[in-house]
């Protein structure tokens, strides 16, 4: 049985996680109190495995304080017993989820009435603290739509084959922030910047003249080439620790060109080699819809 466990900020996209799974074919329970993961594991354990061979269960700070703290524990307690599961944690940034609050007019579930929402979500990330830092992958979708959560949810948790590391590259844009769920971090702005050539200001860089003006550059050569020995020499060395999942992102100024192409190019490079290499465009999400739609 496969067993994927949902916790996370409220309004950083929860809901939008399980339902993603239930279309998938898990059996969801959301809301499930802590101490009652033991009896419901061991019970889909015991029970017809036909019918509960992946399940998935949401766990939020409704839960009380201690539970809370003592789930990391019981998360590994878990795992020592040999169930196959994933905790996947999902949060956003303090001014999106007031953002969704508000539009949504939703009450956040520690607001009270000498309680303010941003208060309320200060304190939801401390209780969640620990269960963050358990997670095997953290999404932050401060800059996600709906249709994007879901698919990543698809692409990094469903499909990635069992025992084996999803490496997943990211392209993203300095001066919209770095992406708090990465693990590793690699700035390319020093190399040519195709944004200041007009005609090719409006591609991305997965454009043939983008790519032609990045290929002729001996630095841009250079960097791949570095980039690619690194990666080659530490990733075995993630997957030794039991790693399920490792996100590199990699960024430019505005995510648009020569951090778009060097994550293209990782990709044609490690999907030769592994199962499960993923890529994302964070300030270009048309490029994942058109590949959707290739």
């Amino acid at each position: 049985m496969r067993l994927i466990v949902i916790s996370g900020l409220s309004g950083a996209g929860k809901s939008v996680a399980m339902d993603a799974l239930e279309d998938l074919r898990y059996y969801c329970i959301d809301n499930l109190p802590v101490n009652l993961l033991p009896a419901l594991t061991a019970e889909l354990t015991r029970a017809d495995k036909s019918a509960y061979q992946r399940a998935a269960v949401a766990i939020d700070a409704r839960n009380p304080a201690n539970a809370l703290l003592a789930m990391p524990e019981m998360i590994r307690g878990l795992r020592a017993e040999g169930l196959v599961n994933e905790l996947v944690f999902l949060e956003a940034e303090d001014e999106t989820l007031i953002k969704r609050f508000s539009e949504t007019r939703r009450k956040h579930p520690l607001t009270a009435d000498d309680v303010s929402l941003a208060e309320a979500i200060t304190r939801e990330r401390t209780l969640l603290a620990p269960l963050r830092q358990e997670a095997d992958i953290c999404i932050d979708t401060s800059r996600t739509s709906l249709h994007e959560l879901r698919e990543l949810v698809r692409q990094r948790v469903d499909r990635r084959p069992l025992r084996q590391l999803s490496i997943l590259f990211q392209s993203f844009g300095y001066k919209h922030g770095v992406p708090p769920d990465t693990d590793m971090v690699f700035d390319v702005r020093c190399l040519p910047n195709p944004h200041w050539k007009p005609h090719l200001r409006p591609l991305t860089g997965r454009d043939q003249e983008v790519k032609a003006f990045l290929e002729a550059e001996p630095l841009v050569q250079q960097m791949f080439e570095s980039l690619r020995g690194f990666l080659e020499s530490w990733i075995p060395h993630f997957e030794a620790e039991n790693r399920a999942y490792m996100t590199v992102s990699i960024g430019c100024t505005g995510g648009r060109h020569r951090s778009v192409y060097l994550c293209e190019r990782l990709v044609e490079h490690f999907r030769a080699l592994r199962p499960a290499v993923l890529v994302r465009h964070r300030e270009t999400p048309e490029l994942e819809q058109s590949r959707a739609a290739s």
